[in-house]
């Protein structure tokens, strides 16, 4: 991938996109940010640096999309209203910016002669299938939220521009991210912010359900290697790859991590397991791990560690 103009990251203020940021522009690549600032803050992002600009817009405005694009060399399209409960009760403003966006990417890269895209796609798309085996990117797809049905869609439109266009999409299907600046704020926010913000400030912890339920998490710095080696390669394969390490670790083993770093947990109490909840949820990655280098990747506790002291 050439250097000659700058990696447009949407959505590049927020969690993932702030870390890739700061990848890009440690790698010597220059990078322009464009975020509404909905749920993203400047303050994610280094301050006074060169070969960064930074845009505020929303990708649900075709004009704003188009100027961002002039001159980029490549995209990483990680905007999204990331709230699965939010495209439950609005799904039209979800959908603006969910699939809409998505669309306008698209429209604007075909107009622009830009090829490599990267999409941030989530594991919502597989719905209950699959539940309590590893999930493969082949596992029927039965998404079950506006949210979901959103990244399926633009999964779709991409393979469209992909044939049509010659769109180079990199789509990456993301299980459980977790690291510093997820937002704990929301009480939609991942599970792991939510969980280490209340430990280290010694406020009750609630959990919903037996605490037996699962996830797969994936360190951040781990997944921004990935993200970064799809926007260098020469060609990238057809076909979304799953982000997850293939490992299943339960609510209460995360609480009892996170216990052993802060010295103890707070009161914790289990309320009723909420409706539509995925008890278990792991990824097949062989996908993952044939198209991609990965070096040994981040424990969960050294991950922790580097989230309670970021």
């Amino acid at each position: 991938m050439r250097k000659a103009g700058p990696i447009l990251v949407t959505g590049g203020a927020g969690f993932i996109g702030s870390h890739l940021v700061d990848g890009l522009l440690a790698k010597g690549y220059a990078v322009r940010v464009l975020d509404n600032l909905s749920t993203g803050k400047w303050s994610n992002l280094p301050a006074g640096r060169d070969r960064l600009e930074l845009i505020e817009g929303d990708i649900a405005d075709v004009d704003v999309v188009e100027s961002s694009m002039q001159g980029c060399s490549a995209v990483a399209h990680l905007a999204a209203v990331a709230s699965v409960q939010a495209s439950v009760e609005d799904p039209v403003s979800t959908h603006r910016s969910n699939f809409i966006g998505t669309l306008n990417i698209c429209e604007a890269m075909r107009r622009a002669g830009i090829k490599r895209v990267l999409y941030a796609s989530s594991a919502a798309v597989y719905g209950p299938n699959g539940e309590g085996q590893a999930i493969d990117e082949d596992t029927p797809k039965a998404p079950m939220t506006p949210y979901a049905v959103d990244k399926l869609a633009g999964e779709q439109y991409l393979d469209f521009y992909r044939h049509q266009h010659d769109l180079e999409p990199a789509i990456f299907r993301f299980f459980n991210i977790f690291g510093p600046r997820q937002d704990p704020s929301s009480p939609y926010s991942g599970v792991i912010s939510i969980f280490t913000t209340y430990a280290r400030d010694a406020k009750p912890i609630t959990l919903f359900g037996d605490g037996e339920q699962t996830r797969d998490f994936v360190y951040v710095g781990d997944l921004i290697d990935l993200l970064i080696q799809a926007l260098e390669m020469p060609r990238v394969e057809a076909g979304a790859v799953n982000v997850g390490l293939s490992r299943s670790t339960s609510l209460n083993q995360l609480l009892e991590t996170i216990g052993s770093l802060v010295g103890g947990l707070p009161p914790i109490s289990n309320a009723a397991a909420r409706a539509g909840d995925i008890r278990h949820s792991r990824a097949n990655n062989s996908r993952l791990l044939a198209r991609y280098r990965m070096a040994e990747p981040t424990s969960l506790r050294d991950g922790l560690a580097r989230l309670l002291n970021g």
